[in-house]
């Protein structure tokens, strides 16, 4: 027998395993089908929002100039927002939450006329992220569990469970680190390099913390998604890909 997942363009999400039946959900959770489901999903989102920016603001710096470059990234930001909102599709709190960013930091940027503007107040802003994931931690109220449907969408009642809430609780944590870390690391590259060669660097340097991040982030959520004998299902009993073993 193979493990059952959805097809990519099908919806789906994490339910608890007694609620479905027969060939709508898979038994057992494994690592590389969770992977390859949640990469589908997230990744794109995770690229246009960040790579796609950073190579374009790298290029354009490059050939033409600085705020050429900032105006550029904006306009790529909005027109991915823009054409969700005609296409009537959701938009991630990923792409979300960049926009917001360089929407400030573009302003800050053309209005002082500074790169190095541009580029210190992300910085504070990562820092000040940092501070409000840990807030949320402390009123009871996880950035993750929100940001969290952007890559497994979870039903209500999964994630009310008490240890689906620690889970979310314990990777907002992480993840206040992970915006700690990625501005130390970003202060550290700006105040030592050209700015070509900061975009490209710290692209790559905090591309691998984020993607450490994200692999622990799918391992432990995995471990609590066996441990409450969770399943993926299908919103209205699609068709379903049998991957094997």
């Amino acid at each position: 027998m193979g493990e059952v997942i959805a097809v990519n363009t099908e919806p789906w999400m994490l339910v608890d395993g007694g609620d479905t039946d027969g060939p709508r959900a898979h038994p057992a959770c494994k690592k590389l089908p969770l992977l390859n489901a949640v990469a589908r999903r997230g990744l794109p989102n995770l690229i246009e929002a960040t790579v796609i920016p950073a190579i374009m603001f790298f290029v354009v710096v490059q050939t033409i100039n600085a705020p050429i470059a900032m105006a550029a990234v904006l306009v790529w930001a909005y027109v991915a927002i823009l054409r969700r909102v005609v296409r009537a599709i959701p938009i991630p709190a990923i792409l979300v939450l960049a926009t917001l960013g360089l929407t400030v930091r573009t302003l800050v940027g053309l209005v002082s006329g500074s790169t190095f503007a541009y580029f210190i107040q992300p910085i504070a802003t990562t820092v000040a992220l940092a501070v409000v994931f840990l807030g949320s931690v402390v009123i009871g109220r996880p950035v993750i569990a929100r940001l969290a449907h952007d890559f497994c969408p979870v039903a209500p009642e999964v994630a009310a469970r008490p240890a689906v809430l620690r889970l979310f609780g314990g990777l907002t944590v992480l993840w206040a680190g992970v915006h700690i870390v990625t501005a130390a690391i970003t202060f550290g590259m700006l105040v030592s390099m050209p700015v070509a060669t900061f975009v490209a660097v710290k692209t790559l340097a905090c591309l691998g913390v984020t993607i450490g991040a994200i692999v622990i982030t799918i391992l432990w959520a995995l471990r609590v998604v066996r441990s409450e004998r969770l399943v993926f299902a299908l919103d209205r009993g699609q068709r379903l890909l049998a991957a094997p073993h």
